[in-house]
Parts: C-alpha cells; structure tokens; sequence
C-alpha cells in the first residue's frame, strides 16, 4: 500500500465524465487513455473531442482502444482523431469471431486515465453512454475512482509499458521525439489515504487482483460486500465466501438482474445455490445494468476497477484496479451500495431459489460448463 493519496469516489458517468473532460482540458504535457470501448455516441464524440483539444495545443496524446471492444469506432472517427495529432493504437486488432482462440478473448479490458503524471483515473466505465440499451431507463450502474498522490506514478508506469508494449509488437513507427518519456513531476503527499494499485495480466501479474481480494475476504471479520457484473468465480475464491460465511461474517453479492449476456448470465446463476446454502445473501439488480466492479470489507478495505469476477477477467483479460484501506472511502462506497440494494434489487431467497424448474437449472449448468470450455481452450490455444 502507498500512502499520501487522494482517491475520490465516481459514481456513474454523470460523476466521471466531467471529471473527465475538464481534466482533459486542464492537460499540459501528456495523457494516456486506455479503454475496452470507445463508442461513437456522445459520449465518445465529447471524450474524442477534448482529447483533439489536448493535441491541438500541443500535449502529446495516447489513445489506446481494445480491438473487439471498439470494433464499431468507423475509422472516420480514429482519422478525425489522428488529424488533430491524436496517437491512436488499437489492442489485438485482428478479432476472429468464429474461433475460441486467446487472440479472440484475451482482451484489454482496463479503463485507465492518466494526465501529466499527476492525475489518474481508474474504474469500470467505457466511454459510452450511460443510457445506450433500448429501453433502458436509469443510467448503466458503475464506479471509477481519481486518483492523486505517490500512486499516480505506478499507474503512468503501467500505462506506459502498455502502450510501448503494442507499438513494438505492431512494429509500428510513431514520431518518438513526441513520445519521448519527459521527467516525472515530484508527487508530494495528496493526502492520508493509502492505496495500491494492481494489474491483472499474463506475464508477472496473473493473479494479483484476485489473490488481493482472497487475502482481504480470508481476514474479514463483519461484513463483505461485493457488486460485480459478472460473477463467476473459481474454486478457491468460493471457497473463501462460505468459509467467510461459515465463521459468522455477512456476505453480500450485489449481482446483474437484467439479461445482457444470455450465456453469462445463465452461467452465473448456476452457483448461486451453493452460496444460499452458505448463508450468503444474493440482491439481484433491476433498476439498470450493473457494470460495477467493487468490493467492500469490514468498513475499511475497498476496490474500485474493471475486473469481474469472472474466468475471462480474472484468467484472459489486462484488469486494473484500485485498493483503498480508508474507513471514510469504504464507508461512502458501502452507503452507495446499501442505496443500490434498497432501491433497485430483489433478494433471492433459498426457499424461492429451490423451486426453481428443473430445465433451468440445466440450462445454467450447461452454460457454465460451456464458459468453463470456453476458457479452456483459450488457455491452450
């Protein structure tokens, strides 16, 4: 953990995507966007218009888009981009949907900002609408976090690596003298909030997301909640929920309601009596999409990212997330959850869950074997 930080709560796009854009505007030297999506909707055409903004008074700007996540970007979009100075890369841009191969799932899922090596968002938030499903009423359900302090250069360093990382894969030629890594500013304390930052990816950084929930969940003592969009979690990590449970710890899952992913949702949903066995209580969320990946234990241990808790974030994907040990982040976060449980969610109930038809539990079953297999091969291929 870092000490000296400021880390500041985000909640939805309303909250980010200002934050956002007057940071962009405020930039100076250099900015590093990272992102899963970058849709051409208004909220990517705001977002790509600050980032020309930036180029266009001379701040050398990285925009680093995920292959399949952004697919949909129309390339007159990324040449609008490039014509301002913008340095745009796509991450594994070959997609080749009829196969289960990594290149095909081993995606950058990472939500990243970093300004001037002195600021630095992180969280869970695509640069998309918030209200872009048909039908949809309340705004898409996520965190993100900014983060100012002696962490910001942990993050820069990671965004950095990252970016040269794919130009030297893609042996591309950018103009270097405008890249070239300028001297970091001196980050005096911001605050007194301690904090780290961890990656999930597949060379030194396979399991740090996970083994830092694992070690936060094995020592609880109250209370752990977490609100993840999809969970579907290992063994291990399982394992640590019951054992949690079974020593009088309140375990809470804040999960997705609504069926955005059919075989995801499916598949989450055939765990779920494993943990109702457990005692763990289950809260369903209707009012939106949730897209949310954060946790919260005993008041004090919180994490704000872009990992799910499941096989293809935490196995396939590049995750970023941030881990914040301060009583009042994790108490605003834990408010803001309980919101969202009393306001938009059902609880399942085990007597309920039960009476379930047997074809459904089937179904969820034979999903979740499918994504296990799914993964599997990925993994060899």
């Amino acid at each position: 953990m870092n000490s000296g930080n400021r880390i500041t709560l985000l909640h939805n796009g309303d909250a980010y995507f200002p934050a956002l854009e007057a940071a962009l505007d405020r930039a100076v030297f250099d900015i590093y966007l990272e992102t899963y999506i970058f849709e051409n909707d208004h909220t990517g055409r705001r977002i790509a218009e600050a980032l020309r903004r930036a180029a266009l008074r001379g701040v050398t700007t990285h925009l680093l888009i995920d292959g399949f996540g952004s697919n949909s970007l129309p390339k007159i979009m990324i040449d609008y981009l490039k014509e301002a100075g913008v340095m745009v890369l796509k991450f594994r841009p070959k997609i080749s949907p009829w196969t289960l191969r990594r290149r095909r799932l081993r995606r950058l899922h990472r939500k990243i900002v970093v300004i001037d090596q002195s600021l630095a968002f992180v969280g869970g938030l695509n640069i998309i609408d918030d209200l872009d499903m048909p039908g949809q009423a309340s705004p898409r359900y996520d965190y993100a976090v900014s983060v100012e302090g002696p962490l910001v250069k942990k993050i820069y360093a990671s965004t950095r690596r990252l970016w040269l990382r794919v130009v030297w894969l893609r042996r591309l030629r950018f103009d270097w003298h405008r890249d070239k890594k300028r001297q970091a500013p001196r980050l005096e304390s911001a605050g007194d909030m301690r904090s780290t930052f961890l990656v999930r990816d597949n060379f030194r950084h396979r399991r740090d997301i996970e083994d830092a929930y694992l070690q936060a969940i094995e020592q609880a003592q109250s209370e752990i909640i977490v609100a993840n969009a999809y969970f579907l979690p290992g063994l291990n990590f399982r394992h640590a929920l019951f054992a949690a449970a079974g020593r009088g710890v309140r375990v809470v899952l804040l999960l997705q309601g609504k069926m955005e992913h059919r075989l995801a949702h499916y598949a989450s949903r055939a765990l779920f009596g494993s943990f109702l066995d457990a005692g763990i209580e289950i809260y369903e969320y209707h009012q939106s999409i949730l897209h949310a990946k954060v946790a919260v234990i005993d008041n004090h241990w919180a994490t704000v990212g872009s990992s799910n808790l499941d096989p293809f974030s935490l196995l396939l994907a590049l995750e970023a997330n941030i881990v914040v040990d301060d009583k009042n982040f994790a108490t605003a976060l834990r408010d803001s959850l309980e919101q969202a449980i009393k306001a938009g969610a059902r609880r399942i109930f085990e007597n309920n869950w039960k009476l379930q038809p047997i074809t459904l539990r089937l179904v969820c079953w034979l999903s979740y074997g499918l994504i296990r297999f799914m993964v599997g091969i990925a993994g060899i291929a």
